[in-house]
């Protein structure tokens, strides 16, 4: 879709910009903006609620496919934002998607497919539960910390990003499954479930798009701004942190502990517990490791330490 080049501005009437784009009453609701704004524009609907109007503009202009550049963005508010979203999707959308598919799916054909259908979208509804509690508890409270100039050496806001594109994948799965493969009869109820799976598809790329298009560049400057005045306190406990250039076959001590710990099971979060170093050191270690042997996976590190006796099989079937 061609971006439009027209912007919606603090002047424009609230009821144009939502007769111009009805899915703005979702981001309305999730502003805590209420109804009966009668004529009013943006700024003054914005101010009336305690609302920055420049990420609200930044919002409305991104979801409609308009420029959202040259917006600054206030992240509690937009914080606040993404919280509303994820109590809506979560209390709201995929719990009524997942009732209407047992009306519209289980309750005209109770066999194994159906039920398979049903495993597939609670296994779906989980992982997104357990996304955006994530988000909620983890990288939020990493956004406030932030705001108070408290860095974080074991976490950025990278290693958070893109991770929930796959998140609208297995929607579109459950939609083409019905639409090509699956035949039932043509209910109002999976008429229902499919228009909400597919209304919940298209909010949920939105709710990326804002994610990696407004708030993690927006954390990412704020990253840069605290930790600019941020002695870094890691530097003499990890001056052993090899260089990407040091190609050698004969690994260090201290890799070739990361590989034993990797064959044991263990996170890079572990690891470093383990290791008294930072996340970061660690996730330095790993990527460096897939240089130097040109081995990425979990699994190829673990036949790799098998292969050159950093670790035994024996000591990884007593750790299963």
């Amino acid at each position: 879709m061609i971006e439009s080049s027209i912007i919606y501005t603090e002047t424009d009437r609230v009821r144009d910009i939502i007769e111009d784009n009805p899915q703005l009453l979702l981001v309305l609701n999730r502003f805590r903006i209420p109804f009966g704004f009668g004529n009013r524009t943006i700024g003054e609907v914005c101010s009336d609620n305690s609302v920055d109007s420049e990420t609200f503009l930044a919002v409305a202009n991104l979801i409609s496919n308009r420029k959202y550049n040259g917006f600054s963005i206030h992240l509690p508010t937009l914080v606040c934002y993404l919280k509303a979203a994820h109590s809506y999707i979560l209390d709201y959308i995929l719990p009524d998607i997942k009732d209407v598919l047992i009306k519209g799916v289980y309750s005209h054909n109770s066999n194994d497919v159906a039920l398979l259908v049903l495993r597939f979208f609670d296994g779906y509804m989980e992982e997104v539960r357990n996304h955006m509690r994530f988000e909620d508890e983890y990288v939020f409270a990493y956004i406030d910390k932030l705001q108070k100039g408290i860095a974080n050496h074991e976490f950025r806001i990278r290693d958070f990003a893109a991770k929930h594109d796959n998140m609208v994948s297995k929607l579109k799965e459950l939609k083409d499954i019905f639409l090509q493969h699956y035949s039932l009869p043509n209910t109002r109820e999976l008429n229902r479930a499919l228009f909400n799976i597919i209304s919940c598809g298209e909010d949920m790329i939105s709710h990326c798009e804002i994610e990696n298009r407004l708030l993690i560049p927006a954390i990412e400057c704020l990253e840069q701004k605290v930790l600019m005045f941020k002695t870094d306190c890691d530097t003499a406990s990890e001056t052993d942190v090899p260089l990407l250039e040091q190609k050698t076959d004969d690994l260090s001590e201290r890799e070739k502990d990361i590989v034993r710990l990797v064959a044991y099971g263990l996170s890079n979060k572990e690891i470093a517990d383990r290791l008294c170093l930072s996340f970061h050191t660690i996730t330095t270690y790993r990527r460096n490791l897939g240089a130097k042997l040109n081995i990425h996976s979990t699994a190829g590190l673990v036949i790799y330490g098998i292969l050159h006796d950093i670790v035994s099989m024996e000591e990884i079937r007593a750790l299963g």
